[in-house]
């Protein structure tokens, strides 16, 4: 059975952002080759969505995952949808990024 791949407001937001940083540094060519990778490797959860480390201390249901090792991404599953909550790069705080959910 596949799932839906969902992104959050937030995490769309962290892949835009993402985006930005990247092209001002090296170009919108490489900005987009990689927010494209991280977005194929999310939308592979379709099939195999319970991957990850289980981090119910920080938030019910959520699991971690790394990509590249520069990311964290954290996400649940929520009935037939695989939801990407939030994308962090670079060792950004995931325990103040999730708070107000």
């Amino acid at each position: 059975m596949a799932y839906d791949v969902v992104f959050t407001r937030r995490a769309r937001d962290d892949l835009i952002d993402l985006y930005h940083y990247i092209a001002a540094r090296s170009g919108p060519e490489r900005a987009k080759g990689y927010v494209d990778r991280i977005a194929d490797y999310c939308r592979g959860f379709a099939e195999f969505p319970e991957r990850g480390t289980r981090r119910d201390d920080l938030m019910p249901g959520l699991r971690i995952v790394g990509f590249e090792r520069r990311l964290t991404i954290a996400f649940h599953i929520d009935q037939k949808r695989v939801v990407f909550d939030r994308i962090l790069y670079g060792g950004r705080d995931l325990d103040d990024s999730l708070e107000g959910r």
